[in-house]
């Protein structure tokens, strides 16, 4: 009997390439590949890239590099990337990268497992030439959903499952099959963006906006609480415009109650919130619905109005300022975390200052900032009004450190409450810890947990918030908890 192909998935990037690399393992696994974790265990290393920025682009690179080495002195015979830095650029990478065996766009994912063989077997598929994805839908998003069935929608899955790839005993999900073990899984809600921000290339290599059905999207969420999984986390590059192609643009809202009720799920967060976007109805359901939890990852990028109008984006500190108030209104604990860039063109001291007044003032539980760099493709790199680099480098270099500042005070604000921990790591040594509500998967801190007697990965336990670390938190389990009791009667 032949030996098994095997092949190791390496991810990099958001959340939203974790979903991908699930999902063409799953196609992979159902072609009779063997999926190993360790790349140096591999026939095939595949690489899913990131294309977003020129350090995630670098990382990339690293990554296809550290693969290749693998060849001299392990048992992969061939790297390929995948992933958005290589639908950006494939012709183009696959010319500066000859390290990489293949270079294979989104275009190629339904047919991984053949374009992985014929490069297995020494053959050449030749890299995709790059285009504008944006044209690949009617500009209509009414129209888009007749012609989705003929575009490749990385984390969409198919409809037609081969036998065995979900559980007999449950609803039939999308083609994907989980690379760990961890008790937090993505679901991806729709694809591609329709805003034009100037700084942003992602709509042109990823497309589009268009919404995935939502019968899809709980069918996955059954499957996954199938699988053990605890908590959910929605994700595509603008949730808030989600079902606006299906007819509905507060389709989210019925949509996550539903979720909820899965059996076996404790939580259910939303990821990538637009401000612009954000509606009465929406902060609603997020504030008051049972195992939603109240968490907003809200895209602010900048408050001062006139840096905010060159993004092509909207909005000013006071309405910002106004829409947490509102949120905080009706969920006191809620959580916020948010992304900015400085140093974009045209940003004066005034500016500065005044995205200093609104950090000050908006008590964010995390916080990215980024310098900013050209990004070809968009319209911010054609713009004159460049700052030299090392007046962004100071700025970014000030702002960080005004949230690192910042971010510790909020966590010290949590003193004192209660919070619903989701255990992650147990280890004798380092300690169990897990995530609170307002707490997002590897971006907003995590919670060490005083005592882990009795505790496993995947529960959720009560505890008192009794200490800092920066923007991690330090909490007693609560005796007598609904959660510990039952962990304890085990």
């Amino acid at each position: 009997m032949p030996e098994r192909r095997t092949v190791a998935l390496v991810t990099l990037g958001c959340a939203r390439n974790e979903v991908d690399s699930e999902e063409l393992a799953g196609r992979l696994e159902a072609d009779g590949w063997q999926l190993v974790e360790d790349a140096a265990g591999a026939d095939v290393a595949v690489v899913n890239t990131c294309g977003f920025v020129e350090a995630a682009k670098k990382d990339s690179v690293d990554a296809l590099l550290e693969a290749n080495d693998l060849k001299d002195h392990g048992r992969t015979q061939a790297v390929v990337a995948v992933g958005c830095m290589a639908e950006r650029y494939g012709k183009e990478l696959a010319a500066a990268l000859p390290e990489a065996d293949g270079v294979l766009g989104f275009d190629d994912y339904a047919d991984i497992s053949d374009r992985l063989q014929t490069i297995l077997n020494g053959g050449i598929h030749a890299a995709h030439t790059p285009r504008d994805r944006r044209k690949l839908l009617p500009i209509s998003p009414a129209e888009r959903q007749e012609s989705a069935a003929a575009v490749a929608l990385p984390g969409h899955g198919p409809a037609d499952l081969p036998e065995g790839v979900a559980p007999a005993s449950g609803p039939r999900a999308p083609l994907r099959r989980r690379l760990d073990g961890s008790p937090v899984a993505s679901v991806k809600l729709a694809s591609g963006c329709d805003r034009r921000c100037s700084f942003c290339a992602i709509p042109s290599f990823r497309g589009s906006f268009i919404s995935r059905r939502p019968s899809d999207v709980l069918n996955e969420t059954r499957w996954l609480a199938e699988q053990g999984v605890k908590e959910i986390m929605l994700v595509s590059e603008n949730n808030t415009s989600y079902g606006k192609d299906l007819g509905d643009i507060r389709l989210l809202e019925s949509l996550l109650p539903e979720l909820a009720e899965v059996d076996g799920l404790e939580r259910v967060r939303v990821s990538y919130l637009q401000p612009a976007e954000m509606r009465p109805g929406l902060i609603d359901v997020l504030t008051s619905t049972p195992k939603v939890v109240p968490y907003f990852d809200l895209s602010f990028q900048h408050s001062a109005p006139g840096v905010l109008r060159a993004m092509r984006r909207f909005g000013d500190t006071d309405r910002f300022l106004e829409l947490l108030d509102t949120i905080r209104g009706k969920a006191p604990q809620a959580g916020v975390r948010s992304n900015f860039i400085v140093g974009f063109p045209g940003e004066s001291e005034a500016d500065l200052a005044e995205l200093e007044r609104f950090l000050n003032g908006a008590r964010l539980d995390a916080i990215g900032v980024f310098g900013y760099s050209d990004e070809e493709g968009t319209e911010a790199a054609t713009y004159d009004d460049k700052l030299d680099e090392d007046v962004v480098a100071e700025r970014l270099a000030r702002v960080s450190r005004l949230a690192e500042e910042l971010v510790s005070q909020r966590a010290e604000e949590r003193l004192g409450e209660t919070v619903h921990v989701l255990v992650e790591s147990v280890d004798g040594e380092e300690g169990v810890y897990g995530r609170a509500a307002h707490q997002a998967p590897e971006t907003d801190g995590q919670v060490l947990l005083t005592s882990g007697e009795g505790l496993s990965v995947g529960r959720m336990v009560e505890a008192k918030v009794v200490g800092t670390e920066g923007v991690d938190l330090v909490a007693e389990p609560l005796a007598g908890s609904p959660s510990c009791s039952e962990e304890a009667g085990r």
